[in-house]
């Protein structure tokens, strides 16, 4: 019990009460020890010590260890430390035996007597801590803080790749992508992505932010979507789950709560292949942002959960070999989540009934659909358009179902994976270093055609000294190559409607649109 009498009442406290136990009986000793325990907090036994007069009240007066490595033999340790060209302390303790007798043999290092026995008796973490400051300060950074691991981290066991063992359905692994379009500055949109182990079967749920609780809402969620109870989650160390919001849920519902290895993406291989295969094969890699996007991202989910369980296959590893440093991977046929979990025999009857029956409902071409619009609905938000209603269900599928044989013609298909085209650049950014000197130049090249653009700009350097650099020849060169390639127009092309269409050029800017010029003279 910790005591509320400041240390001046219990000194005076021990001087009477002490005064009164050593004279009393043992019944008042009892009664006595009773009444000081109560009000110091002290433990019984140290009461009983001060009551005697056996023990100190306060704080015991310490005095500290006088160093027994003092600064010589720091000094020397730093000059062995060099000679040995830096090594740890580790290799540099086995090598003091025969470095520091070599060094003295040549004349090199002198030593005391005690300071050679201090220095060849230190232990290699003596050496390491009394050359710390000094690997330091070559370093030029300072030795990082050891961060203790949070007491979440610390209660969750790791799991590693090689550790399932094959396990049934109900064990996933639960992965966040961010849809943030390559920063991660601000506030984005997230995917919440569970994937099972046994047969594949994947979940994905929008979250506005990452945050541990609305990880918890999205899991519960999804755990009413899966057709098979949720047995075991494996998760990466980020805080939106090593937090003791998941821990207590994990607890109550009885599931088991792992992770994964820092920095090791490969303990999450399955949820990871699945991030690229379902989540960015769907959503893309824009950034996303809102409440309306994760309504979006909800009804698009709805409708590939359907299709990706039950209208993809996906291909399984068997087994893995390894011959010198050829590796050789096995995989199960190519099969769909749901095909897979008909075949467990985890799964009740009254499951894999209710799987068939859903199977029979689905129309694949219209889950397809259903996510092409949502997918364009998408493109809308993250290109900054308006967050109106999500689009309406076609009554009618024929002119999807007609625009699937051509479809291939347009290239990407995913409104999410379309760029948008990129605006031909037809203004400058400087100013025309020869635009004052144009018909000049104009007039030296209808003389002498056959004149290359060095000589050309030569001849300009010498009339105009000190006013074009060298650097601007490549400019020049580029306009006479303009200017030949009109004068082999004109000779196919030797109309008068033609020769304006060629003064019009000779008068445009170097980054002049040519196409449509062109087209005019086609005309």
């Amino acid at each position: 019990m910790e005591s509320t009498v400041d240390i001046t009442a219990r000194r005076e406290l021990v001087r009477v009460v002490g005064a009164r136990y050593g004279g009393a009986t043992t019944a008042e000793k009892t009664r006595i020890l009773d009444e000081f325990v109560a009000i110091t907090g002290y433990h019984r036994k140290h009461a009983i010590r001060l009551l005697k007069g056996r023990a100190e009240l306060g704080p015991r007066s310490r005095r500290g260890r006088l160093p027994l490595y003092d600064e010589a033999v720091s000094e020397a340790l730093v000059v062995l430390w060099e000679s040995s060209d830096r090594i740890c302390g580790k290799r540099l303790k086995a090598l003091l035996p025969s470095l520091l007798p070599a060094l003295e043999r040549h004349g090199h290092l002198r030593l005391d007597e005690v300071v050679r026995k201090k220095v060849l008796s230190a232990s290699a973490a003596t050496i390491d801590r009394l050359l710390m400051q000094t690997r330091e300060t070559v370093r030029g950074v300072t030795r990082p803080a050891v961060r203790a691991k949070p007491k979440v981290q610390r209660s969750v066991p790791i799991r590693t790749f090689g550790d399932w063992n094959d396990p049934g359905p109900g064990f996933v692994e639960a992965d966040l992508v961010a849809h943030c379009g390559g920063t991660m500055a601000g506030s984005h949109v997230h995917t919440l992505v569970l994937t099972d182990i046994c047969s594949g079967w994947t979940e994905c749920a929008g979250l506005v932010v990452r945050e541990g609780s609305l990880v918890v809402q999205a899991i519960e969620g999804l755990r009413t979507s899966m057709p098979f109870p949720l047995l075991g989650i494996d998760t990466d160390n980020g805080s939106e789950f090593m937090n003791d919001a998941l821990l207590s849920y994990c607890k109550e519902n009885s599931i088991v709560f792992t992770r994964s290895r820092p920095y090791r993406k490969n303990d999450q291989a399955w949820v990871e292949q699945k991030n690229g295969s379902v989540v960015r094969r769907l959503v893309g890699y824009g950034r996303f942002e809102g409440l309306a996007v994760a309504h979006a991202l909800s009804r698009l989910y709805s409708a590939s959960r359907l299709f990706v369980n039950f209208f993809q296959p996906s291909f399984k590893l068997a087994e893995k070999k390894r011959d010198g440093s050829r590796v050789v991977k096995r995989y199960h046929a190519p099969e769909t989540p749901c095909s897979r979990l008909l075949e467990s025999r985890e799964i009740s009857l009254d499951i894999k009934e209710r799987l068939r029956g859903v199977a029979a409902t689905l129309d694949p071409l219209r889950l397809l659909d259903d996510i092409r619009a949502v997918q364009r609905h998408l493109a809308d938000l993250g290109t900054g358009g308006e967050a109106g209603l999500l689009p309406a269900r076609e009554p009618d599928l024929e002119k999807f179902l007609t625009s699937l044989s051509t479809a291939w013609r347009q290239g990407e298909v995913r409104p999410t994976h379309q760029t948008r085209p990129r605006v031909r650049r037809y203004w400058r950014t400087r100013n025309d270093p020869f635009d004052a000197v144009w018909p000049r130049l104009r007039a030296w090249f209808d003389a002498e055609p056959d004149r290359t653009g060095k000589e050309l700009f030569q001849r300009l350097q010498a009339e105009y000294p000190n006013q074009f650099p060298d650097s601007q020849l490549r400019t020049l060169q580029r306009r006479i190559k303009e200017w030949r390639t009109e004068a082999a127009r004109r000779l196919v092309f030797a109309t008068d409607k033609h020769d304006d269409v060629s003064v019009s050029i000779d008068k445009a800017p170097a980054s002049y649109d040519r196409r449509s010029v062109e087209a005019e003279i086609a005309r």
